[in-house]
This record gives structure tokens, sequence and C-alpha cells, in this order.
């Protein structure tokens, strides 16, 4: 099937060809993203390493981030000042009260600020005070815990208060663990701690629980559709100028128009069904793909970067927050970046990241140029906290001609639609005109979309 689109103008008339005159259908589905790779990166990628099969065009998914390794938080509100020394085992005084909050959600999604889920009687808090030490307390065992608390307290010793993102613990349920804490200790707005586990005296009861929450998303199947022009009996037998099969050529340009759909929505789409609008007035649903450029750059980080002066370091500030653990990332990033931006990054003068990173110093940059997987030739940027894999993306042009887009590929999918024994993934259909024309036609159809999980672990770098 292969030779099939070859461009090459000695080939068979379209009449002898293994493209037959029945109205049948060709899988391409595996094949397509290997039409010059180096056009469209990404779908190749996605292709290769991300491809999983759907079999409902509003395909929902779960995030799951686990709070285990989080369990940290910071003092809102007022500052908890202890009023006499507490040694091991001592309670702090009634009005003693600290209140905090958490910088993520209950389903890990970073936020403004959030009530405490996993704060428990029996945990052990580690909190830095005024004075530049770290001071531990327990939760009492036998303290009462309210998860829908809207004020302070509402009769509680820890309170909840899921309406402003707050939880509270009582004064006498705070018991000093292991180093004293002075008199006069303050306990600041802002000052951070941790969860670093739990103690029980033995022969307790079982301990109250907590969980995190899984986060519900949805994505759709976008359907691509590429024709090309009838081509009447007479035009199919007539050899050309140039390639003497023009049926063939416009067939190849249609196959690579397609697949460069596909490149562009998975790139630049904007994820929407219109189900909802269409099932009120009668009509079909249209389905919109979501787009790595402007999810991430909705739900994702973004790092502002400069020609002039970002260099390796730059690239180190940033990962060290784009690599977080907690967020579920991986340790490497295939990094879809202009053309402007890789020159700059291959750049050897002044304003160019070598003469940035480098400065006066030739050992603290890590660049290697190296030959990718799949006929791509790949810029690696290697940091202490993981490895940013660079490949030209020639559609970053015009107004994304300064972006660069990080993508965890652990975390997106190319979801194509097949159930029933049906693919819907990229097919050719031959001979779609109307019975008794003489001529032919044929069509390219795709029916997919792109799934993407947990955005904080995709990336937008945009240079200035």
């Amino acid at each position: 099937m292969a030779t099939v689109y070859s461009n090459v103008a000695s080939q068979a008339g379209a009449g002898t060809a293994s493209l037959d005159n029945t109205r049948r259908v060709f899988n391409f589905g595996d094949r397509v993203a290997e039409l010059a790779p180096q056009q469209s990166p990404f779908f190749v990628y996605l292709n290769k390493v991300a491809k999983k099969a759907t079999n409902d065009p509003v395909f929902k998914f779960l995030e799951q981030r686990h709070q285990w390794q989080r369990r940290n938080f910071e003092i809102v509100t007022t500052a908890l000042t202890v009023s006499d020394a507490e040694t091991h085992g001592g309670v702090f005084d009634s009005g003693e009260d600290l209140v905090i909050t958490a910088k993520y959600d209950q389903y890990g999604k970073i936020s403004s600020g959030s009530h405490c889920p996993f704060i428990v009687p029996g945990a052990i808090l580690a909190v830095k005070a005024n004075d530049g030490n770290v001071y531990r307390f327990k939760i009492a065992e036998d303290t009462v815990v309210n998860s829908s608390a809207s004020t302070v307290h509402d009769g509680t010793d820890i309170a909840h208060m899921t309406t402003t993102g707050r939880t509270e613990i009582s004064g006498e349920k705070l018991i000093a663990v292991g180093t004293t804490i002075p008199d006069a200790t303050v306990f600041g707005t802002g000052n951070k701690g941790q969860v670093i586990g739990t103690a029980w005296a033995e022969g307790t009861d079982t301990p109250l629980g907590w969980e995190d929450k899984l986060y519900d998303r949805e994505g759709y199947c976008q359907i691509f559709k590429t024709g090309m022009n009838i081509f009447s009996g007479t035009s199919l037998a007539t050899e050309y100028r140039g390639v003497k099969n023009e049926f063939k050529r416009i067939w190849t340009d249609k196959l690579m128009e397609h697949k460069m759909d596909i490149e562009h929505a998975m790139l630049f789409g904007d994820g929407i069904t219109t189900a909802a609008q269409e099932a009120a007035s009668g009509g079909q649903p249209v389905r919109y793909s979501h787009g790595i450029v402007p999810f991430t750059s909705s739900n994702g980080k973004v790092y502002n970067m400069s020609y002039a002066s970002s260099g390796y370091d730059a690239f180190l500030d940033a990962m060290e927050d784009f690599f977080a653990p907690e967020g579920g990332n991986s340790g490497n990033k295939l990094v879809l970046a202009s053309r402007k931006v890789i020159t700059y990054l291959n750049k050897l003068g002044n304003g160019s990241f070598m003469n940035n990173s480098v400065g006066s110093s030739q050992y603290r940059l890590d660049v290697q140029s190296i030959p990718g997987a799949f006929g791509h030739q790949v810029t690696m940027v290697n940091t202490i906290f993981g490895n940013l894999h660079f490949v030209a993306e020639p559609l970053l042009r015009g107004p994304w001609e300064d972006y660069c887009v990080a993508v965890d590929m652990k975390n997106v999918a190319y979801r194509p639609l097949v159930g029933n024994g049906v693919s819907r993934d990229t097919f050719i259909e031959t001979n779609v005109q109307d019975n008794g024309i003489d001529g032919r036609q044929d069509a390219v159809l795709t029916e997919a979309g792109l799934e993407i999980s947990l955005p904080e672990t995709h990336a937008i770098l945009k240079f200035s």
C-alpha cells in the first residue's frame, strides 16, 4: 500500500493501482503520522508513544494527585502567640488557636487557599516560628472534627471551614512535642508548616481517616474531513506534465493536508462541544478537540523568559517549580519550540542562550544535540530536576513565534474513536461520488481528540 502514495511519475495509472474502483475504506491510522514527520512533530509523538483509543466521542477521565506527599500548610488570618513556655506534653492555652490554609484543594489542584482535610486527631505538626526555629506539636487524640464548619470552631475543636478555605485548631487541643516552645514565641501569618506523621498511645482506638479526591475531566473527539474535487474518467486517464498521474499527486497532498489539520487542532484547538445547544434545536453536535497551547495557557504553568538574559540558570529556576514531584511529573519533557527559539538556543554570540548560560564558566551548561527517535533533531537541556527535549515545531509561528510548549508525554494521549468493531482513526473512503458519475472522488476522515491530564505538568515558556 505504501507505493500508492508515491509521487514518482512513472507509477501506473489509477485504473491499475492498488486503489481499486469500488467503494473501499482504507485504514491509514497508523501510517499517516509517518508522512514528513518534521512538519508535524507533536502529532508524530502522540501517534507513536501516546495513542489510546476511546469508545466514546466525549471521553471522560479522572486525575489523582496523591496528597500524602504534600500535607503542607501555612498560617493565615491571625498569628499564634504562645503566652507561657510549653514543655513536652504541655497544652496550649484557650485562645491560642492555630488557623491554617493549604495552597491546593481536595483534588490536589493549586488554589489560593483551601481548608486542610488532612488535619486529623493524632497528627504531629511541624511549624516554623518567627524566631526561625521549627517547633512540633500534636493534635490531641480525643479532638472532635467538624468537616463542614462555616464559622470559627462552630462548637468543635478542629473546624474545617470549607467556605472560607481555612482550618482552625483549638489551642486546648495542641500539645507541645519535644523541644520546649519559649514564652512569647510567635507563629506569624505566612509561616509554613507540615504534617510529619502521627503518634498514638498503646491500645488506642482506630483513628479518624481522610482521603484525597479524584478530579473529573473530559475531552472531545473532533471529526476531521478532507475531500478532493471529483476527477472525471478522462482526467484519470490523462498523463500530465511534471507528475503524470494528477490524481495521485492530489491524493498525496490531501493526506498531508489532513495530517496538518490534526496537528493544528492538537496544538491550538479550544476544546468544546455544542451538544447542549444542538439538542435544544434538534441538530447534531459539533465537537472540538483540546489543543495543548490554549489548554496549558489556561490551566498549566506559564514562565516568562528573555532572549536578552535568560540562560541555563533561568531554566533551572523555572524547572525547580515545574518538575515538582507532587504534581505527577515525569523526569522528561518534550518541548515543542518555535524556530525562533530553536535559533536562540543554538546561537553562540551575545544575547544567545549559550552566552547567557556559560558566561565566565564553562562548567555551568549541559546542552546536547541528539537525533530523535522519529526523524527529528533534538536539543536536550539537562537540569538537576529533569530533562527538556527541544524539537522544532514549524507551526509555532506568527502569534506563537516566541513560544515553547513543554509537554509531559505521560500525561497526554491521542484518542481516536474505536468501538463495536469500527475504527474512526484516520481512514480513506474511495469513490464517494454519486452512483452513475463518470469520475472518482475520495475523502480522508479522522475522528479523534487530545486528552490532556494533570495540566500543571505542562508549561508554556514565553520569550520576549
